[in-house]
C-alpha cells in the first residue's frame, strides 16, 4: 500500500476502506474491494507533512487527520475537507477520534488535556482529569462518551457533555491503548508492560484479562467485533491475536509481512480490523494482509 512504508493507518468498521499515510507524507484513502486510491490528500499544503494518526468514523462518513500540531476532518462520500483547526497552546496532539457524521472530534495532547469538540456547532469541553501526557482516546459512535489514557496509570470512561467521569481503569504502568466498543459493551484498555483488560463499559467491572506468557507487549492497534466475541490487537512485534472476549485467551496470532531487505526486519501492526469474519492487517511495511 505504500512503498515508503506507513506511518499510520486505519481500517474502517465494514473492512471496505483504509487510510494509509506514508513516511513520505501521502495520506490515500484506499478501496479495498477494488484495491484501488479512492482519495489523495494533503494534511497542510506543500511539502511533506508527517501524519501520525488517522481515523474513520463509526459509519464510515467522515475521517480525521493529524499530525503534531492541528487536525483536518474529511467527507468521505466526495473526498473534501471539511474543516481544519490548528491546537493554539504550546504542546503536541497525541490521538484523535471522531464520532459519526464528524459530530465530535477527541484530541488527546502531551500537555494532559483531551479537547472534545463539536465542528458544527462550534462546543467545546477541556476534560482535566489526567495529570500526565495523554497517549490515546476512543470516542463512541454517537460522541456522548470518551475513553482516555495516558502517563498518569489511568483510563478514565467520561461524559463527554458534562466532563464527569463514569469510570476509572486502574493501571500499574502508563496507559497506551484504549478501545471502546462501538455497541457501548466492552472498553479495553492496556499499559506498557503486562497489564490488558476487557471492562463492561455500564458497569466499569473487569471481563476478562488477556492472557499471554510474554513479559511484554505493547498494543498498536485494537479492533472489536460485531458480535462482541472477540477482539483483535496489533503489536510492533509483527505480531496481530485474536482473543476471546469473554475469558482473555488468545485463539489465534500471526505473523505480518515485515519489509525486504537486511536481516532483522521489523513490522508495526498499525491498523486492524474484520471484512465480515477475516481478520485484516495493515503493518509499517506497506502490506495489506487478509488471515484465515
Amino acid at each position: 500500500m505504500s512503498e515508503s512504508g506507513v506511518y499510520d493507518a486505519h481500517i474502517n468498521e465494514e473492512g471496505s476502506l483504509a487510510i494509509v499515510t506514508a513516511v513520505d507524507g501521502a495520506i490515500n484513502v484506499w478501496d479495498l474491494q477494488t484495491n484501488q486510491i479512492r482519495y489523495t490528500w494533503q494534511h497542510q499544503g506543500e511539502g511533506t507533512n508527517l501524519v501520525d494518526a488517522v481515523r474513520f468514523s463509526p459509519d464510515s462518513s467522515v475521517a480525521v487527520t493529524s499530525d503534531s500540531e492541528a487536525f483536518a476532518l474529511w467527507n468521505m462520500e466526495n473526498g473534501e475537507p471539511i474543516g481544519f483547526w490548528r491546537i493554539d497552546e504550546d504542546t503536541t496532539v497525541r490521538d484523535i477520534a471522531v464520532a459519526n457524521n464528524g459530530d465530535a472530534i477527541l484530541v488527546g495532547r502531551a500537555n494532559g488535556h483531551v479537547l472534545f469538540f463539536e465542528p458544527y456547532s462550534g462546543r467545546r469541553l477541556e476534560f482535566l482529569g489526567h495529570e500526565e501526557k495523554v497517549n490515546t482516546v476512543d470516542l463512541s459512535a454517537n460522541g456522548r462518551y470518551a475513553i482516555t489514557g495516558g502517563n498518569d496509570y489511568r483510563a478514565y470512561l467520561w461524559d463527554t457533555q458534562t466532563g464527569q467521569i463514569i469510570h476509572v481503569f486502574a493501571h500499574p504502568h502508563r496507559v497506551s491503548m484504549v478501545l471502546m466498543d462501538q455497541q457501548a459493551r466492552f472498553v479495553f484498555t492496556a499499559d506498557s508492560q503486562d497489564n490488558a483488560q476487557i471492562w463492561d463499559a455500564q458497569t466499569g467491572k473487569a471481563i476478562s484479562q488477556l492472557r499471554f506468557i510474554e513479559r511484554q507487549i505493547i498494543f498498536t492497534s485494537a479492533r472489536f467485533s460485531k458480535d462482541g466475541k472477540w477482539l483483535l490487537t496489533g503489536s510492533p512485534s509483527k505480531r496481530m491475536r485474536l482473543w476471546d472476549v469473554a475469558s482473555g485467551e488468545e485463539i489465534k496470532q500471526w505473523r505480518v509481512k515485515a519489509n525486504s531487505g537486511p536481516a532483522p526486519q521489523s513490522a508495526v501492526v498499525y491498523a486492524v480490523g474484520f471484512r465480515q469474519n477475516t481478520p485484516m492487517s495493515i503493518a509499517s511495511s506497506g502490506y495489506l494482509a487478509y488471515w484465515e
